[in-house]
């Protein structure tokens, strides 16, 4: 009689582990052979699971994915550090059914993603290295910090309107000079307090201005160390790409190569319109909600600055005009500038004005 085996070995069988990700619990589900061998819960921590598997279904071949979000990239390292194969999906991507819809709980979401990594459903995000993610951070924290420099210019303008102080004619420039400031703290109220919240929002500018003008030294100087003057310089040929929207493209984008064409990279943008069909009919319903705002909005800018400038735009926005309004004309100027931006990256060639398309 044989003397059976004690020891577990599942060489050459597939797993797959779809990890539904919290800060203080993780929800997960194992599969194997199109069958759900258990979901359960635990400690948000790789190793642990690593260990897991290791113990329970040793010599396997272990997959996992979850959904990019909060948690950044370090799961994803982790697992691969392991040698487990892992990948990052967009939410949106994730095929759900119309009961999934209706039931959306941890333990369903967990389900989903081993399922549809079993079918081979996913391709996956790009993973950018831990220097590339760093940058993009820096990068999105200036954008932040503008946006908050816009917040409490509105709120100063909206106090002094409310109490009947009427605004010089330049105070709604992008920057607000020493002198202007120095304007602001001059004004008169009838108690102390009045003066005293408008210097508190004073105080909030400055210090937020501080703090951009040392991020924007920060960028630069670490732009500088990786060596991206070259490309740089080639982004900033393009009309209405400035140097902070040109560190901003290759911060967010990282290689222009990660994308196949052109629509590709619009949609990553969200420059694609939204459109919804049934039967003969087929709405329009403006451009996407998704994509990266960082750049998309950078980009629409840039749009108005460029027909300004490249007569080739400038006429190309006119014929838009003759059919559509201002707002669909310029988005589609934004993706005429965004073809000529790939063409100036891949080919390191600089940006030549008056050229249609």
């Amino acid at each position: 009689m044989e003397k059976q085996n004690k020891h577990l070995d599942f060489s050459n069988q597939q797993f797959y582990i779809g990890i539904d990700v919290h800060k203080r619990n993780w929800t997960v589900t194992i599969r194997s052979n199109k069958m759900v061998l258990k979901t359960f819960s635990m400690n948000p921590d790789p190793k642990e699971l690593i260990s897991h598997m290791e113990r329970n279904y040793p010599g396997g071949k272990y997959y996992s994915v979850y959904e990019a979000g909060y948690s950044g990239y370090w799961i994803h390292r982790e697992l691969t550090e392991k040698g487990i194969k892992n990948k990052v999906v967009s939410p949106t991507e994730i095929p759900t059914s119309s009961r999934e819809k209706l039931t959306k709980t941890d333990k369903v979401d967990s389900r989903k993603l081993a399922r549809e990594l079993g079918n081979d459903s996913f391709r996956g995000i790009y993973i950018p290295t831990v220097l590339e993610q760093e940058l993009r951070s820096l990068c999105r924290l200036r954008y932040q910090q503008v946006r908050k420099q816009t917040r409490i210019k509105n709120q100063i303008k909206s106090y002094l309107n409310f109490y009947g102080h009427k605004l010089p004619e330049n105070c709604e420039m992008k920057h607000w000079s020493r002198k202007f400031i120095e304007h602001l703290r001059e004004l008169n109220f009838e108690y102390a307090m009045g003066k005293e919240q408008l210097e508190i929002y004073i105080e909030e500018l400055i210090t937020v201005r501080t703090r951009l003008t040392r991020i924007i030294k920060s960028i630069k100087n670490h732009f500088t160390e990786q060596g991206k003057e070259k490309e740089i310089k080639l982004l900033r040929s393009v009309p209405g790409i400035g140097f902070l929207t040109a560190i901003t493209l290759l911060a967010e984008l990282i290689t222009i190569e990660r994308f196949s064409s052109i629509d590709k990279l619009a949609g990553y943008l969200g420059l694609i319109p939204s459109t919804r069909s049934s039967g003969e009919k087929d709405n329009v319903l403006g451009i996407s909600i998704l994509g990266n705002r960082y750049l998309r909005y950078l980009l629409i800018e840039s749009a108005w600055t460029a027909i300004r400038h490249d007569p080739a735009l400038t006429l190309a926005y006119n014929n838009y005009l003759r059919r559509m309004s201002k707002q669909k004309a310029i988005i589609r100027i934004a993706k005429k500038l965004l073809s000529r931006i790939i063409y100036v990256w891949k080919n390191e060639k600089e940006y030549v004005y008056s050229v249609v398309q």
